[in-house]
């Protein structure tokens, strides 16, 4: 029972698996649509993981992918980013991630859902 209780608590403390677009201005909240438009077209390839998702992006999209990803953080604290550089200019990775839901959150907002 006492391992329920701390289990709940534990819970209790995480972020909800829902976006909080109020944690934007509307200037951010253009801005995040705007840089998540414009990765959408720079997709390579996606890849599926176990908790999340990988997308190869040209390494060009360095810059727009960290921007991306400073706001999107802001909406979303219970998603885990990772962005990652080849060497030799391969590719860039970038790939979100997190606890039990997140993956499933991210199909169906990302458009990655399979009906």
């Amino acid at each position: 029972m006492e391992d329920d209780t701390h289990m709940s608590n534990q819970d209790a403390k995480r972020p909800a698996l829902a976006c909080d677009l109020g944690a934007m201005t509307a200037a951010q909240r253009a801005r995040h649509r705007d840089l998540g438009e414009a990765l959408r077209g720079e997709i390579r390839e996606i890849l599926e993981l176990p908790d999340g998702f990988t997308f190869r992006l040209p390494p060009e999209a360095w810059s727009t992918a960290a921007e991306f990803v400073l706001l999107e953080k802001l909406c979303c604290p219970f998603v885990r980013f990772q962005l990652e550089m080849s060497e030799d200019g391969g590719p860039l990775r970038l790939t979100l991630t997190g606890r039990e839901g997140v993956k499933e959150f991210l199909g169906v907002e990302l458009g990655l859902a399979r009906g």
